[in-house]
């Protein structure tokens, strides 16, 4: 579970991070802005924090944020029924972003989260500067980090389907709960 107060703060400071990065927000937006902490209570160190622009039965555009240093955990989209999985195109907008896909072990900049070495088995680094763009096929394995500056990507995906994603790490729940509001002194 996540303290209210730290869900408030991570998501402001992503506001912040994608008003300095140039993308126009309205009030709506700002309403929207929620954080994944996968159930780790950790969400500084694994999490991520997402803005839904659009989302119909077949589509979805997203603004996701890194924080300095955070990681989303290694995860995947799997075949849901006669739907062959989610796939995801990522474009950086600005920060560092390194993602980690299947294939040769070439990771220098990254690192992996203490204790987690069996939970970050993609080790092919793909360093993205503002404008690269990354596409996923359905199925596959991959993480990402964010360096010092931290990181602000779009998403762009086929229809949505986060709660059945997988992941490597067997004590992710991914339903973020977060604490109740504290009550306010009148």
């Amino acid at each position: 579970m996540i303290k209210y107060d730290e869900f408030k703060e991570v998501c402001q400071r992503s506001i912040k991070m994608i008003e300095a990065a140039g993308l126009l927000l309205t009030p709506a937006d700002k309403q929207k802005m929620t954080a994944a902490d996968f159930g780790l209570n950790r969400i500084k160190k694994e999490g991520v924090q997402i803005l839904t622009m659009f989302q119909t039965g077949r589509i979805a555009g997203k603004i996701l944020v890194l924080l300095p240093f955070q990681t989303e955990p290694e995860h995947w989209h799997p075949t849901v029924g006669d739907d062959p999985g989610k796939e995801e195109v990522i474009r950086a907008i600005c920060g560092d972003l390194y993602f980690y896909i299947p294939g040769e072990n070439n990771m220098k900049k990254g690192f992996i989260v203490d204790g987690k070495e069996d939970c970050y088995t993609m080790r092919n680094e793909i360093v993205m500067a503002p404008g690269d763009q990354l596409e996923l096929p359905a199925g596959t394995k991959h993480w990402f980090q964010a360096g010092p500056r931290g990181a602000v990507m779009y998403s762009f995906s086929t229809t949505v389907t986060d709660l059945n994603d997988q992941f490597t790490d067997p004590d992710i729940v991914r339903d973020t709960i977060i604490e109740k509001e504290p009550d306010t002194i009148k």
